[in-house]
C-alpha cells in the first residue's frame, strides 16, 4: 500500500526544488550563456585562430588554475601548467591568454622553446568583471588545446594604484630574478623575474586629479638561459602592478639566466644571475 509523503518530505523536496532553480539562473547568469556575449568570443576566437580547430578537451596538454573567486580584482593569482615535458620532438610553443569580459580581452601570449625545460606559467593578472579566462596552447605539430575557468572579480582595469603615479614612474625598472632551489642538469628549473612597474591601464582615476592616467605598461619580458630563449612574455595592461612572472628553463650546463624587458614608452631594463648546475647524481647526494 503507497502511503502518502510526511510534511516534512514535502517541505525537503520544496527546498530542493527552489536549490535546483537557484543553481540554473545563477548558472544563467554567467556570461558564455548570453549569446551577445557567446558571439564576441567566438568573433574574437575566429579572428586570432582563423578557422583552425581548438581542442576543448585539452586538460592532457594544458590547465589553467585561477580563483572562483578573487580576493583582489587588480592582483588576480593564475598558473598555467604544460601536462608534458619539453622536447625537440614535443613541445608547446605558444600559450595565449583571453579574458573575455576585460575591455581588451587578448591578455597576450607566451613563447617557450624544448630548452624551456616546462611550458608552465604563474603571474598576476587583472579582472574587470565576472569572467571566462580560457588559455589556449599551440604545439609545434600546430594544434590548438584549451583551458577555461570562471572568476568572480570587478573592477580589476579601473582601480586606482596605490602609490603616487609620478614616483612610482620614477622607481619602475627594477629587474630581479632568482632560481629556486638546486639547478640540476637536464631537469627543469623553477625561476621567477619580477619588475618595478606601475603597469597602468589607462582606465585608472586619479581620486586627487579626477583625472585618468595614461597607458604605461609592459608590453615584453624575453628570458634566455645561456643565450637560448627559454620564455618570451607579449603582453598588456591585463597584468597586474609590478610584474611577476615564474618559469622554468632547462640548464644542461653553468650559465646566466638574462631577461630583458621593454614597456609602452619604448624604455629597456635588464637582469641577469649566474646559475651553478650540478649534476643528478650530485643534487641526490646533497639532499
Amino acid at each position: 500500500m503507497m502511503t502518502q509523503p510526511s510534511r516534512s518530505m514535502r517541505a525537503r523536496g520544496a527546498l530542493f526544488a527552489v536549490l535546483a532553480l537557484m543553481a540554473s539562473v545563477a548558472q544563467a547568469a554567467q556570461p558564455d550563456d548570453n549569446a551577445d556575449k557567446v558571439a564576441r568570443w567566438l568573433d574574437f576566437k575566429e579572428g586570432a585562430f582563423k578557422g583552425r580547430a581548438v581542442d576543448a578537451h585539452g586538460d592532457s596538454v594544458i590547465k589553467l588554475d585561477a580563483p572562483a573567486r578573487a580576493a583582489d580584482a587588480a592582483v588576480v593569482p593564475i598558473a598555467i601548467s604544460a601536462q608534458f615535458a619539453q622536447s625537440p620532438a614535443h613541445y608547446i610553443k605558444k600559450i595565449y591568454l583571453f579574458i573575455d569580459e576585460n575591455p581588451e580581452p587578448y591578455a597576450g601570449y607566451f613563447e617557450f622553446t624544448p630548452e624551456s625545460g616546462l611550458a608552465s606559467i604563474e603571474t598576476r593578472v587583472r579582472v574587470e568583471d565576472y569572467t571566462f579566462m580560457r588559455v589556449i596552447a599551440e604545439t609545434n605539430d600546430g594544434r590548438l588545446y584549451s583551458a577555461v575557468r570562471f572568476v568572480k572579480a570587478s573592477g580589476g582595469c579601473s582601480a586606482p594604484a596605490d602609490k603616487d603615479e609620478d614616483a612610482a614612474e620614477r622607481a619602475a625598472g627594477a629587474v630581479r630574478l632568482q632560481s629556486e632551489g638546486t639547478a640540476v642538469v637536464g631537469k627543469p628549473q623553477l625561476a621567477q623575474v619580477m619588475v618595478r612597474h606601475p603597469n597602468r591601464t589607462g582606465m585608472a582615476m586619479n581620486q586627487i586629479t579626477r583625472n585618468y592616467a595614461t597607458a604605461y605598461f609592459i608590453r615584453k619580458v624575453a628570458v634566455t638561459y645561456a643565450d637560448k630563449p627559454v620564455m618570451t612574455a607579449n603582453v598588456n595592461f591585463s597584468i597586474s602592478e609590478n610584474p611577476n612572472f615564474r618559469f622554468y628553463f632547462l640548464p644542461n650546463g653553468n650559465g646566466e639566466l638574462k631577461a630583458h624587458i621593454e614597456d609602452t614608452k619604448n624604455k629597456q631594463f635588464e637582469g641577469a644571475i649566474a646559475i651553478e648546475t650540478r649534476a643528478a647524481g650530485q643534487a641526490s647526494a646533497m639532499k
